[in-house]
């Protein structure tokens, strides 16, 4: 059985992730109160019919103080060993406010501090879930992220899952955009030779063979790439040792669109060759070039 649970600060996104899980054939209940999630996943598990052996909840501050008993209920299912995957979506507190103000909606822990205000319930749902985020399988930060790239991220975690297996996500990003809050590793790829300032070039992605052949013609970014992949060769068994079931390694370089993206591309071939289930999301690709 497939059993994802997903949490996390309100405006992050859960919505859009649980749709993402119902295009791809989860069972989805929005809302679920925490009181009742073990009596739902028991349900899940003994029943018979084929749709429920995939199912995805989202549980969050509409449960209001019973949100902190869902962590005791996490807690006891890892100890229990019971097969389940728990997705938190978190943004920053400028992003979550200004997308509140944006729908008009009332913060659902607004009525549980005392000016009423986002900004003060945000403070209290983060105090209540911090615990969740340290023992969540996914950790996904949507500040800077489309509904649509959303899903697309969401998809490619659960596409083919294997609870056993790891999945490595290359992260493409420029520094200038704000470095990325859900990586577990970053490798900083500035020092390596710059095709923005090749007028032919500059206008053009990593995705592009001219790009591509650029960065890797140069013998600097091949010594480079080696001892990256060698690195990671080394690493990735002991995440997968320790059962880590995500890991997202970021590559950054200035804008985003150029270094980034080749080094990420050519890493996401290396380590599927190897055998892992790795993928490629290209955070800033489409920003303006200045």
């Amino acid at each position: 059985m497939e059993f994802v649970i997903i949490t996390g600060l309100s405006g992050a996104g859960k919505t859009c992730a649980l749709h993402s899980l119902e295009d791809i054939g989860f069972y989805c209940v929005d809302n679920l109160p925490p009181t009742l999630l073990r009596t739902f996943y028991n349900l899940c598990v003994t029943s018979s019919d084929n749709n429920m052996k995939r199912v995805a909840i989202v549980i969050d501050a509409r449960g209001g103080n019973n949100l902190r008993d869902l962590y005791n209920v996490i807690v006891s299912f890892k100890e229990e060993r019971k097969h389940f995957s728990l997705i938190f979506l978190d943004a920053r507190d400028d992003v979550l406010v200004t997308r509140y103000k944006e729908t008009r909606r009332r913060h659902p822990l607004a009525d549980f501090v005392a000016d009423n205000s986002i900004e003060s319930a945000l403070m209290l749902e983060r105090s209540c879930l911090d615990p969740l985020k340290k023992v969540a399988d996914h950790i996904i930060d949507t500040t800077n992220v489309s509904a649509k790239l959303l899903k697309e991220r969401v998809s490619q975690i659960f596409l083919g899952y294997n609870a056993k297996s790891l999945i490595i996500t290359f992260m493409s990003f420029g520094f200038k955009h704000g470095v990325p809050n859900d990586c577990d590793t970053i490798f900083d790829v500035r020092c390596l030779p710059n095709p923005f300032y090749i007028p032919e070039l500059r206008d053009k992605t990593g995705l592009d063979k001219e790009v591509r052949d650029y960065v890797f013609e140069s013998e600097d970014t091949a010594d480079f790439i080696e001892k990256l992949s060698a690195f990671l060769d080394c690493a990735v068994p002991l995440y997968l040792k320790e059962g880590k079931a995500e890991l997202v390694v970021g590559i950054g370089c200035t804008g985003g669109k150029h270094r980034s993206v080749s080094i990420a591309e050519h890493l996401k071939k290396h380590f599927n060759t190897l055998g892992y289930k790795s993928s490629v999301y290209h955070r800033d690709i489409k920003k303006v070039v200045n």
